[in-house]
């Protein structure tokens, strides 16, 4: 099996006042003449780590499943830094959101071989990353064409703006949720119920014209279900 590469490099972000430690994988045959569609995703490090995303899109690529992407990952610093930049009411949330669309997105664009169609970029995230995500795509509906949500936060504020969204049919959505996922404790310390604001968001998601795979493992709010999954997220949206 060819393998791809695995990269990182520091990345300061006026936006943020901070410098981020972003990692990279640059897939198999990699070539500055070809153009990648490409992922970012939030949590960045545990897409690497816990979900072992380089060995899979290395299996995924070198089998022709999907089309050859680059994947980045965005890590936080601590679980105060990462509410502060995902959480809808976090401090630095817009700020997160404008370091993604007007310092990121340039940055790769300039830098790497890159499509620059909305089709050819997607988000992910698990948890209050997914929700970044979602709300990301949702405030920069021609950024972004792709999204994968693995059991995003989803509270009142998050349906109502995407009640309110009416660019729908600009994405392709996989979003999946676990059964077991009525008891979550979260970064606060308090007990939240995922899977009941989620099965709000699909029926809203589902009204309109979206290209949309929605899905409920029988799992809870780990990385033990979300690993496993990944392989069927990105079949859906990079389809080879």
């Amino acid at each position: 099996m060819d393998k791809g590469k695995v990269q990182d490099f520091k990345f300061y972000s006026n936006e943020l006042q901070e410098e981020l430690e972003i990692l990279v994988y640059l897939p198999p045959q990699y070539t500055p003449f070809s153009q990648y569609s490409y992922m970012i995703a939030q949590d960045g490090k545990d897409y690497f780590m816990l979900g072992r995303i380089p060995r899979l899109l290395d299996k995924l690529i070198t089998e022709n499943e999907i089309e050859p992407i680059i994947f980045f990952g965005i890590p936080y610093k601590d679980v105060q830094d990462r509410r502060k930049k995902y959480h809808p009411n976090g401090e630095k949330h817009q700020q997160y959101m404008n370091f993604l669309i007007h310092e990121f997105i340039p940055f790769i664009e300039e830098n790497y071989p890159v499509s620059q169609m909305g089709k050819s970029r997607a988000l992910a995230g698990d948890s209050l990353a997914a929700t970044v995500s979602l709300l990301s795509a949702q405030q920069y509906p021609n950024m972004f064409g792709k999204l994968m949500l693995h059991s995003p936060y989803v509270n009142q504020d998050i349906l109502q703006s995407s009640l309110e969204f009416n660019h729908w049919d600009l994405l392709t959505i996989y979003h999946v949720v676990g059964l077991l996922e009525t008891e979550v404790k979260m970064t606060d310390g308090a007990i939240g119920d995922f899977l009941t604001p989620n099965r709000k968001l699909m029926q809203i998601i589902k009204e309109n014209n979206t290209e949309y795979f929605y899905d409920e493992f029988n799992g809870n709010h780990t990385w033990t279900y979300w690993q496993k999954d990944l392989l069927r997220g990105l079949k859906f949206l990079f389809p080879y």
